[in-house]
């Protein structure tokens, strides 16, 4: 039978161990928020690929300087 110094042992194991599980999913969690922020930012990315009419940035700046 356990003494009551090992079960205090043993209880203290356990509690550790939840708050270091708990201390991982804190972690996990915003690790999760950036991937969708990331996959959003590149999805309009794409969106924005799609409609864009092949004028490359410099032409585009050009042509405005050019307007005015």
């Amino acid at each position: 039978m356990p003494t009551a110094m090992e079960q205090r042992l043993d209880r203290l194991v356990h509690e550790l161990n939840e708050i270091k599980k708990e201390m991982i999913l804190q972690k996990v969690q915003p690790a999760i928020r950036t991937a969708r922020k990331i996959n959003a930012w590149k999805s309009l990315g794409e969106k924005i690929s799609v409609r864009w009419d092949h004028v490359s940035a410099v032409d585009e700046i050009r042509q405005q300087r050019d307007r005015v």
